[in-house]
């Protein structure tokens, strides 16, 4: 059943609340905040939980049942639901704020100009374009990025008229995209890899974390060029002269100026006020947003103003993402109240995480966290449950931010790996494949590999 504008509309007042709540909190230390959030998450789940499919809102259910073993098991429990729901508070926010700057982005014409360029360019150095700009793109569209470019690349591809090409064209750029936008997860300020583990472990920051997630996407993007370049596939007859694609790499500025404006602007403000770069985030995103969608609309008598289209995006596509927010909302929650219930769990099968060696423990995560994604455990939903479990840094030996670097490159893993994320069902969708087709089928050796890899790369930043 289609929601009705009253139900759009009580849904995106109450996301919009809980942004400025959430701001309010994080700017301001507000205890008022920090009060009213949980309750508003709990009327949130109940109105979106009324809203979307069964698949959804079991979700909610699992909470429930968490939370009342929860209730009956651990005298804190109290304070163990409110981080829950301040989590899940926080990741609303967070989703929030970045679906500002995607709603603007996708009307510019200057980003689907670039976007066109990146999938018109020739074979030879495509997969490496689509890599570097995908990365751009996924830092100011997110999930959008993959959206975009995806269909770009697809009607690109459509373009040929040979079918062998044109699969073997669509398999390849669809796999540069998708690999792209999960190669920046571990360094992005924008992306939940980064923005939920760093709130999770102690003593991190998007500051300390981004040089050493840089070389993790390096690593991730080189394996996929390399395997790419490596076994192209072999075409049963020669390959057509290919026409240069339109325009010039001059079509990449408005982009590398827009991420020049956000980066240093998150730079500056870290720099004055000292507040952690999630929290600035959230207002530094909007913000830009706002002033783009302005410079958008100046000028043109036809476009809709700026007061139209802020409200089209509170109470029309803001509530359009509600099936994604209340997974994203309970991933947050069930872990945060799922650790402690865990925690016994696995003393008891005599399991002992500070009893084992750093290096393998964190080499672990590169490998459990994509495996969860196999059995549909959102990224968000298993890192909240393993992070609390985790000894502190000082006990392992190793620095906090090499906790992060193991979590963000399992992470990573998982978006190219787990037939439940959204990167790859969008992937599947574009290239008419299920998304287990894409997780184990194009993506299992390019996993298999790069995990080896990534889990070498962990255990040195460990004992650096």
């Amino acid at each position: 059943m289609k929601p009705s504008a009253t139900s759009n509309r009580l849904t995106g007042g109450l996301l919009v609340a809980i942004t400025g709540l959430e701001i309010l909190s994080v700017w301001a230390s507000s205890t008022m905040a920090e009060t009213v959030l949980p309750w508003l998450i709990i009327l949130t789940t109940l109105v979106l939980a009324l809203q979307v499919r069964a698949g959804r809102y079991l979700f909610a259910l699992v909470a429930l049942a968490l939370s009342a073993a929860l209730i009956a098991t651990n005298p804190d429990w109290r304070d163990i639901m409110h981080r829950g729901l301040m989590t899940a508070a926080f990741i609303t926010a967070f989703f929030t704020a970045l679906a500002t700057l995607r709603s603007v982005a996708e009307t510019s014409p200057a980003i689907r100009a670039s976007g066109r360029f990146l999938a018109q360019q020739p074979p030879g150095r495509r997969y490496l374009a689509l890599t570097i700009g995908g990365q751009m793109f996924a830092l100011l569209l997110n999930y959008g990025a993959i959206a975009l470019l995806g269909s770009l690349a697809t009607t690109s591809a459509n373009e040929e008229k040979d079918p062998e090409i044109r699969r073997h064209r669509t398999r390849r750029m669809l796999l540069a995209i998708q690999r792209a936008f999960t190669s920046a997860l571990p360094w992005s300020p924008l992306s939940f890899a980064v923005a939920i583990s760093t709130a999770l472990i102690p003593g991190t920051s998007w500051a300390l974390a981004v040089l050493p997630g840089l070389v993790t996407s390096l690593l991730l993007a080189a394996t996929g060029w390399v395997l790419d370049a490596a076994f192209k596939p072999k075409l049963s007859a020669p390959a057509p002269v290919r026409q240069m694609p339109e325009g010039t790499w001059a079509l990449m500025l408005p982009l590398a100026l827009l991420l020049a404006i956000l980066v240093t602007s998150i730079a500056v403000l870290y720099a004055a006020t000292g507040i952690r770069i999630v929290g600035l985030v959230l207002v530094i995103v909007p913000v830009i947003a706002g002033f783009w969608l302005a410079l958008q609309a100046r000028g043109k008598a036809d476009a809709p103003g700026v007061g139209r289209r802020v409200s089209d995006y509170a109470f029309v596509e803001l509530p359009a993402y509600r099936g994604e927010i209340i997974l994203l909302m309970m991933a947050g929650y069930i872990g945060t109240v799922g650790a402690p219930l865990l925690g016994p769990v696995l003393m008891g099968i005599g399991l002992d995480l500070a009893g084992m060696p750093a290096p393998l423990l964190l080499i672990s995560f590169v490998w459990i966290i994509p495996l969860a994604g196999q059995l549909g455990m959102n990224p968000i939903l298993t890192v909240t449950l393993l992070a609390p479990l985790i000894p502190e840094a000082a006990d392992l030996g190793v620095t906090p931010n090499a906790i992060i670097v193991a979590i963000t490159s399992g992470w990573a893993l998982t978006g190219v790996t787990s037939p439940f994320t959204a990167t790859t069902l969008l992937i599947g969708s574009f290239g008419r494949v299920s998304a287990r087709h894409v997780g184990l089928r194009w993506n299992g050796a390019y996993a298999l590999v790069t995990a080896v890899i990534l889990s070498g790369w962990v255990a040195l930043y460990a004992s650096l």
